[in-house]
């Protein structure tokens, strides 16, 4: 959670137990999937409060239509949440949003966009504006899905096919992945056309101004 404290409140009436749920389920989905530079702190929390103030009846049923919109907005703030803390990252000047697909399962999409993620090779080739496929495809390779077919992923930036079948594709040309890498908000897609799972994994770009500001820390 790159060293935060993330509170959220509801003034609705909810079971401990289902509140709980809606914590660990809004959290995964969100503040776990975040990340700036790799580092963890051993205060990271997130904490969810419901006083009952609202006056409506407890939610005390998890397949209630009232317990669904509930977890829907705690999950939607969260995010939202989530999503400052990386745009708000020391020195980012670009949010990335990195989406996983084709996948065998959850686990391998996200050790996948992890590998991308916490590379500082990707994040600096993000902030020059750099669209090095290869530093990208590199990730890929040793996330560590140990029967991954490189023939079979494609990589995207935005809307432009990058890579096709594990090479550069044809119709790519390099003004067009410059172009998306200019942008403050770039996606990255990447499908390993293996299964049916997908993840996603927000993070931000690696500046000048993140060394400085790390190397400065304790004074």
């Amino acid at each position: 959670m790159a060293t935060i404290l993330g509170f959220i409140a509801t003034d609705a009436l909810v079971d401990q137990k289902l509140l709980q749920h809606a914590t660990t389920y809004a959290a995964e989905r969100t503040f776990n999937c975040v990340t700036v530079d790799g580092d963890t702190s051993t205060n990271d929390a997130l904490i969810l409060m419901a006083t009952g103030q609202s006056g409506a009846r407890e939610i005390n049923k998890s397949d209630s239509t009232e317990f669904k919109l509930l977890i829907d907005a705690i999950t939607e703030v969260a995010a939202d949440l989530a999503q400052a803390l990386v745009r708000d990252g020391e020195g980012a000047t670009k949010f990335i949003t990195i989406n996983i697909e084709g996948g065998m399962n959850e686990t391998e999409c996200r050790k996948v966009g992890y590998a991308i993620a916490h590379s500082p090779l990707v994040k600096t080739a993000f902030f020059a504006s750099d669209p090095n496929l290869g530093r990208i495809l590199a990730a890929v390779g040793y996330a560590g899905i140990d029967d991954l077919d490189v023939s079979k992923v494609d990589l995207y930036l935005d809307d432009v096919l990058v890579a096709k079948s594990g090479g550069r594709a044809p119709t790519y040309r390099e003004e067009d992945g410059q172009r998306v890498m200019k942008q403050e908000e770039i996606a990255i897609r990447v499908a390993l056309n293996r299964g049916a799972a997908s993840a996603t994994v927000w993070t931000c770009d690696l500046s000048n101004e993140y060394v400085r500001i790390n190397a400065d820390y304790r004074s």
